[in-house]
């Protein structure tokens, strides 16, 4: 039997720890002598207050939503994947090389082309540690935090040595042919009657991060393939039982998870930027841990969460450019919020499992006297 309703633990959990990090970030903002208000009130403005800001925060949840799929799909194999950063550095390497070396004719055929080239670059990023943990029991957590690292030196490398323009001082690559920049929300939704900010970074990769949503539902809650990881993750000796390789589980969670990362390269590298740079992947590949565990790891949930903290991303650049209050406190308020929807979360569900627990056992008890 369920300790508390399905909607209690989608949305009254997280609704919970989002309130508490509400609050300690109001009594931070008073401690500084600014008003808590008016900082909630410039940061959602600043979220969502015109077509522009919503174009930079459906920009960074669009990163979310590709990193937080990763996690949650690899969670649901039990497999803890900290390596999206690594992942989704790798991925903007395929999609670099595809736009660069490949003469599309269309974006419509290079985004094709680098979405191939940035989830194989992040499937094969991911399904290292996979293989070591399988056949060597190197725990995951460990591999792919080190190869977060060996990303970030092989592509500080590249940028430096290899890819970057003959005569340019800058660690990046050059700008990606005109054939292969994607439509922004401006561009699609124009020949519609409709009129969107010509300068925000929303593009149409946000469309494919939908349906790589779409994908991620369909593969762990429609298909065999998605049964057997489900029953996996709850537990490896009864799955064994049942005939399910764990070996073949580990690698093919991990090479999917490998891949949605990559994936996020369309949006930052070729959408957003046109070319790779360094640092491109802006920590996203770690706030997709707290997507996915705020998003309780379904994909509608991950999306929610994506524009949260894509809403909290913005919003907060936005306070920090309007107001005295520093750029660190900003960080110390989307900190909170990781902190109390991920790492303190068994914090709020537990009082809460219990408040629906009295509840059922206080109607049973009724329903016995009456």
């Amino acid at each position: 039997m369920e300790k508390m309703p399905k909607w209690a633990d989608v949305l009254l959990v997280p609704l919970i720890s989002l309130l508490l990090a509400g609050v300690l970030s109001a009594l931070v903002i008073l401690a500084i002598g600014e008003s808590p208000g008016k900082a909630l009130w410039i940061m959602i403005d600043g979220a969502m207050g015109s077509k522009y800001n919503w174009g930079y925060t459906l920009y960074y949840a669009t990163n979310f939503i590709f990193t937080g799929l990763a996690v949650a799909v690899a969670f649901h194999a039990r497999m803890f994947n900290i390596g999206g950063e690594g992942q989704a550095m790798l991925g903007g390497l395929g999609v670099a090389l595809a736009c660069t070396y490949i003469p599309w004719p269309h974006w419509s055929l290079a985004i094709l082309g680098a979405g191939v080239a940035s989830a194989a670059f992040g499937a094969l990023w991911a399904v290292i540690p996979a293989w070591l943990q399988a056949k060597r029991g190197s725990h995951i957590v460990i591999t792919t935090i080190m190869f977060n690292f060996i990303a970030s030196a092989l592509l500080n490398y590249l940028l430096v040595e290899v890819l970057k323009p003959k005569g340019s001082m800058e660690p990046a690559t050059g700008k990606f042919p005109e054939a292969t920049h994607l439509p922004n929300f401006h561009d699609m939704l124009a020949p519609l009657g409709i009129s969107f900010s010509r300068g925000a970074p929303a593009n149409v990769s946000f469309i494919i991060a939908l349906l790589a949503c779409v994908f991620v539902w369909l593969l762990i809650w429609r298909s065999r393939l998605g049964y057997e990881m489900r029953a996996f993750g709850h537990s490896e000796p009864a799955a064994r039982y049942a005939g399910i390789n764990p070996t073949k589980m580990i690698v093919i969670s991990m090479t999917i998870s490998g891949a949605l990362a990559g994936m996020m390269a369309l949006n930052n590298v070729m959408g957003e930027a046109e070319r790779l740079v360094l640092n491109a992947t802006e920590g996203a590949g770690f706030i997709g841990i707290a997507v996915a565990l705020m998003g309780r790891n379904h994909p509608l949930g991950v999306v929610l969460a994506a524009i949260l903290f894509g809403a909290l991303y913005q919003g907060g650049a936005i306070l920090a450019q309007d107001t005295d209050i520093p750029v660190q406190l900003v960080l110390v308020i989307q900190a909170l919020v990781i902190l109390f929807t991920g790492a303190l979360d068994n914090m709020v569900r537990m009082p809460v499992e219990k408040f629906f627990l009295a509840r059922r056992l206080g109607a049973a008890k009724a329903k016995k006297e009456a």
